[in-house]
C-alpha cells in the first residue's frame, strides 16, 4: 500500500560538528565496539553509509554526516535538497565541553531550518553528548538549560534531548527511544507483553532486539524506583555477550537469583531477547521457562509481521 512504501522510505540523518560522537555512538550501538575501542576511530569523512538489519524485517541505512566545516556548508548549500527532503528523523549531537557553543547553536539553526523547509514533519532528537567530562553535580541544570535553548530553535519541529555518554547506560537509554518511535504497531506489541506478564504471574517483561540489545518494548506490573533500570541492563548484558564472542561462545540465556527476585533472560523470537522479572516464591522456575517457550511461536509471527518490509534510512 501507499503508506507502507512511504513507511519504507523514512530517512533518518546522524548529524553533528566534527568530533562531537557521532560515529563512536553509531559503533557501540551497532558495531558492537566497546567504549574505549572507540578512540581509535578516525574522522567521518563526507557522508558515510551503513546498512544494519534490526528486528529481522526493519533495515537501517545509517547516514553518519561529517560535521567538518566545508561538509557542513555543502549540506546545507549545493546538497540541500538531497540531504534535507523526506527526512523522518533528525539525530543530532552537541558536545557538551565544545569551546564554540554559538557555533554549534547557529548551525543546529541553520540544520532546522532546511530540516523545516524540507521536511515539516520530522522528528528531531539531540543527544547532549559526552556528560562524564561535566561535574556530575553540574549535569542536571548544564542538560536543562541546552534542552531550553534547542526547544527554542527547533521550535515547530518536535524536539526530545537527552544527556549521553559513552561510558554508561545513557545511550542506550537514548537510542532505544529513537528506535521505540520507528517501531509500526509497537501499541500492539505491548498489548500482548502485558497479556503474556499477566499470564506470567511476571513483575516486569522486558523485550530487547537480539543484534544492539535495545529496548523494544516492556511490560511492568509493580512499581520500581530505578527508572534507567532497562538501559542499564541492555549495557550489562551487551558487554557480556561481547565477552562471549571474544571467548568463542555464544550468549543463550541467564537466570539470576537473589532474596527479591528471579530474573530470566532468555533467547525468544529470531530477533530478541527476553527478560522476565518474578517475585512470586511460589512459582517455580521451570514453569516460568515454560511459559517463555510456549509465547514464543505467537511473537515471533506477531514480530515479523511489525518489521516485514520496513526500511528506514538514518
Amino acid at each position: 500500500t501507499m503508506a507502507q512504501e512511504q513507511r519504507s522510505n523514512r530517512k533518518i540523518l546522524l548529524m553533528g560538528k566534527s568530533g562531537s560522537g557521532k560515529t563512536s555512538m553509531r559503533s557501540i550501538i551497532f558495531a558492537n565496539y566497546i567504549a574505549r575501542d572507540t578512540q581509535r576511530l578516525g574522522a567521518t569523512i563526507d557522508v558515510e553509509h551503513s546498512h544494519v538489519r534490526f528486528l529481522g524485517g526493519m533495515v537501517l541505512n545509517l547516514w553518519d554526516c561529517g560535521g567538518q566545516e566545508a561538509f557542513m556548508e555543502t549540506y546545507l548549500e549545493s546538497q540541500r535538497g538531497h540531504i534535507f527532503s523526506n527526512v523522518a528523523v533528525l539525530i543530532y549531537v552537541f558536545d557538551v565541553v565544545s569551546k564554540d557553543v554559538q557555533g554549534d547553536l547557529q548551525y543546529f539553526r541553520n540544520i532546522v531550518e532546511a530540516i523545516v523547509g524540507n521536511s515539516k514533519g520530522a522528528k528531531v532528537f539531540c543527544m547532549i553528548h559526552k556528560m562524564d567530562l561535566v561535574p556530575e553535580e553540574q549535569r542536571e541544570l548544564l542538560f536543562q538549560q541546552k534542552q531550553t535553548q534547542l526547544q527554542e530553535i527547533g521550535d515547530p519541529l518536535e524536539l526530545t534531548c537527552f544527556r549521553t555518554s559513552i561510558w554508561d547506560e545513557t545511550l542506550y537509554r537514548a537510542w532505544s527511544c529513537i528506535v521505540y518511535s520507528m517501531i509500526p504497531n509497537v501499541s500492539i506489541l505491548e498489548h500482548h507483553l502485558n497479556s503474556f506478564a499477566d499470564i506470567c504471574d511476571a513483575d516486569e517483561v522486558v523485550l530487547f532486539e537480539r543484534a544492539t540489545f535495545l529496548v523494544i518494548s516492556s511490560a511492568t506490573r509493580t512499581h520500581h524506583l530505578d527508572v534507567h533500570r532497562f538501559e542499564k541492563i541492555s549495557n550489562i548484558i551487551k558487554q557480556f555477550k561481547l565477552s562471549c564472542t571474544k571467548a568463542v561462545a555464544a550468549f543463550q540465556s541467564m537466570e539470576v537469583l537473589n532474596a527479591n527476585f528471579t530474573a530470566f533472560i532468555d533467547t525468544f523470537t529470531q530477533n530478541t531477547y527476553v527478560m522476565v522479572i518474578m517475585s512470586d516464591k511460589s512459582i517455580h522456575s521451570a514453569a516460568t521457562r515454560l511459559n517463555i517457550s510456549a509465547a514464543r511461536k505467537h511473537f515471533e509471527r506477531f514480530i515479523k509481521q511489525s518489521s516485514t518490509g520496513m526500511e528506514c534510512v538514518l
